[in-house]
């Protein structure tokens, strides 16, 4: 039974085939259309909007845009930023906006490939009402999928908690791991002073897969938290303390997840291997 509706006026068909229902109703839509009657639109099922590995609460950014994340509530102490892309680069600016013309914490993110390495932060946010906001400093080409969670955020290991180390204002400090590495916790701390930092995903000589420029104007109060993906092998950890030599900071950057499956050896002609050559 085929029925077509239009404001007050219906047609029914009587049980033909479905081939001459299609052929009798073509000429009387055109016809309903000329006499200015219009007809009834179709729903169907669309394919999925969501970016493929992406929560499903995430907003898609398009290139030069800004969304924001606002939480009045003084009991949200923390979020967690997660943004990812397609398969291509992710460059973004993230500031926390805390009051009128106050911004404690805001970090500019490139990452070369936005599927394979999702960046994934914690922001502090004590003493609300806070506001997040991500722009897409990217061209339009470059949408990016922005989560911000405010529950089961994540949080450092014991590991990573008690293994920091000091790098002095203007210094550097490597962290290699091994391939079976497949993502790193990285904490950056101060005793209150301002933080000031790059952090620095490298896969080869000079090859940045990932850097991030941070500024917290409280390190202790708001220190940064973030977990990077490092598949593959040859990755390297940097971390540049970008302020002058009185404001130290503490870093610890430990292994978050680790595959059993992966070999640590190098392949020869396969693997990158750095410091060293293969096969000598």
């Amino acid at each position: 039974m085929l029925t077509l509706a239009s404001c007050s006026l219906s047609f029914t068909l009587g049980p033909i085939a479905h081939g001459a229902a299609v052929r009798d109703a073509a000429p009387m839509m055109q016809m309903m259309q000329m006499q200015g009657l219009g007809t009834a639109t179709a729903t169907g099922v669309g394919a999925s909007t969501t970016t493929p590995g992406a929560v499903d609460t995430a907003i898609l950014v398009q290139g030069g845009s800004l969304r924001t994340w606002s939480y009045r509530s003084p009991s949200v102490e923390q979020v967690q930023v997660v943004l990812s892309t397609e398969g291509r680069p992710l460059d973004a600016d993230i500031e926390l906006w805390h009051g009128p013309d106050n911004t404690p914490c805001k970090m500019r993110v490139y990452v070369e490939n936005g599927q394979t390495r999702p960046f994934s932060a914690v922001i502090e946010t004590p003493r609300g009402p806070n506001t997040v906001a991500i722009r897409n400093i990217g061209q339009i080409e470059f949408p990016i999928a922005a989560n911000v969670i405010a529950d089961d955020v994540d949080a450092p290991s014991q590991e990573c908690a008690s293994s920091s180390m000091t790098i002095q204002g203007g210094a550097l400090r490597t962290y290699p791991f091994d391939p079976s590495v497949d993502s790193v916790q990285v904490l950056l701390k101060t005793d209150g002073r301002p933080l000031n930092a790059r952090i620095e995903l490298l896969q080869g000589p000079n090859n940045n897969k990932q850097v991030v420029e941070l500024y917290t104007e409280d390190g202790a109060d708001r220190p940064f938290f973030a977990v990077l993906e490092t598949p593959g092998s040859g990755n390297v950890v940097r971390i540049v303390n970008t302020a002058p030599v009185e404001f130290p900071m503490t870093a610890a950057v430990v292994p978050n997840s680790i595959n059993q499956d992966m070999s640590s050896g190098a392949v020869l002609g396969g693997d990158v291997v750095i410091g060293g050559d293969v096969g000598w």
